[in-house]
């Protein structure tokens, strides 16, 4: 399940070695795996999406954060000397260390090579199933399935969160922000019943709202700068 608190070893720190644990973008990449049809959720907007949780994984980590540049300006300012151990968060933190980045900059610029990497990983980790097949007994193709139940936990969270009315843990509500943002709740219907108040639900996670667990003003800034900044949003992610 995803963890409440930022405990594990996800390579921020430096240290040699794969993260222990997974990291965001990979919670969120298996949460738009849609089982039923071996697909994956909101491909045409999915770059963004993965390239926003990189952000948000480095955010709740405080190695980066948004701050105003400008009346109507708002960039994203790498914090800390030593760059993440992980690749991904790496050349992101980098990216930003290198000087403040526009938040649309920086997703255009992560977000397109992060998905096979990262679909790779969860099927290393045996999340997910890749299988050698063929289209019409000529064409070679892949087909995944689940392979872990990693993703009916972290479902389990979005769903208390997004149903139940519970306060989601930091990890959770950065999730739902960019399910939210993307416009791909609806996909997960019937898993979650997609209804008027899951989507104002996730609006609402959307805007910062996290409760008791939200994890501070910088990390929701942050998150705003990704999601619902409207010189982003008009632009990058289509509304629900």
């Amino acid at each position: 399940m995803m963890t409440s608190e930022f405990e594990y070893h996800n390579g921020l720190d430096g240290s040699p070695g794969a993260p222990s644990e997974p990291t965001l973008v990979e919670d969120v990449l298996l949460l738009l795996f849609q089982p039923s049809s071996g697909t994956i959720a909101g491909e045409t907007t999915l770059f963004y999406v993965l390239g926003g949780a990189v952000i948000a994984d480095l955010a709740l980590a405080g190695r980066v954060e948004a701050r105003e540049s400008g009346r109507f300006s708002i960039t994203l300012h790498a914090l800390g000397e030593d760059p993440p151990n992980d690749e991904h968060l790496r050349s992101a933190w980098e990216y930003m260390a290198e000087k403040p980045r526009n938040a649309q900059s920086v997703l255009a610029s992560i977000g397109p090579v992060l998905r096979a990497p990262i679909l790779d990983r969860l099927v290393a980790r045996g999340d997910l199933i890749s299988r050698a097949t063929k289209t019409f007994g000529i064409f070679n193709s892949t087909s995944l399935s689940v392979g872990s139940e990693r993703r009916a936990a972290l479902l389990d969270s979005v769903r208390a969160t997004l149903l139940g009315g519970e306060d989601p843990n930091p990890r959770t509500a950065a999730a739902i922000s960019l399910l939210s943002a993307s416009g791909t709740l609806s996909h997960f219907h019937p898993e979650i019943p997609w209804s008027g108040d899951v989507y104002t639900r996730g609006k609402q996670i959307q805007m910062g709202n996290w409760g008791a667990n939200a994890a501070g003003s910088a990390v929701t800034r942050t998150m705003t700068a990704i999601t619902v900044n409207p010189l982003i949003a008009a632009t990058v992610l289509r509304p629900d």
